[in-house]
């Protein structure tokens, strides 16, 4: 009997083990809780983001939906620098219990959905209601027509390596790297694969 036992609670171990590594590394699926990339994704719908990120390195491309964590702090026009334009985070979580529940199981910790505009050693300004990256003006396509990008924290500086600069589609309510600054690589959750609720709006990205 005790060895039965002994054998389940070992199994039960083993699987919560495969399916955090499965959650941390491979997969996971999410919930689009606001309604900062709306069109493209409303409050409610389920996605599935792709974390093979943290295995293979790859960087994220200019375009793709990325979920990171929340910086500790938002800039205002009286403190940001152009030349430094970086997000902040110093509230690091005290103690391996609290370090496991923070990153792996994720319960404290609050993640943004944005889409890439522009990556390392671009250049990028936001002016006249428009977004230039290196000289070319972008036609964001995925935006409502009637959607305007203004900021006057962040809006005329390059990319610094190893970081991005994302905003929400639903730019006048949006929290994003116009006040955030950009997100370093480190800090990058995932990539969104994959819409996959309702499914009248199934689709992959």
């Amino acid at each position: 009997m005790v060895k039965e036992i002994i054998e389940w609670i070992f199994c039960i171990i083993v699987a919560l083990m495969l399916a955090l590594l499965i959650r941390y590394f491979i997969g996971t699926p999410t919930v689009v809780k606001h309604t900062s990339m709306y069109p493209t994704f409303k409050e409610n719908e389920r996605l599935i983001i792709n974390r093979t990120y943290r295995i293979t390195k790859r960087k994220p491309k200019v375009g793709e939906i990325i979920t990171f964590e929340a910086p500790t702090k938002e800039y205002t026009k009286w403190d940001a620098k152009q030349s430094n334009p970086i997000a902040i985070y110093d509230k690091e979580p005290k103690g391996i219990f609290n370090k496991f529940v923070y990153y792996c199981l994720e319960m404290t910790k609050t993640s943004y959905i944005k889409r890439v505009i522009a990556v390392e050693g671009q250049h990028v300004k936001i002016e006249n209601s428009k977004v230039i990256v290196n000289d070319i003006v972008q036609e964001e396509e995925y935006l409502n027509d009637d959607v305007v990008t203004e900021s006057d924290v962040f809006y005329d500086f390059i990319v610094p390596e190893g970081y991005v600069f994302a905003m929400g589609d639903n730019r006048s309510n949006s929290i994003d790297c116009r006040v955030l600054g950009c997100i370093p690589l480190e800090k990058i959750e995932g990539i969104v694969v994959m819409r996959f609720w309702p499914l009248s709006r199934f689709s992959k990205f």
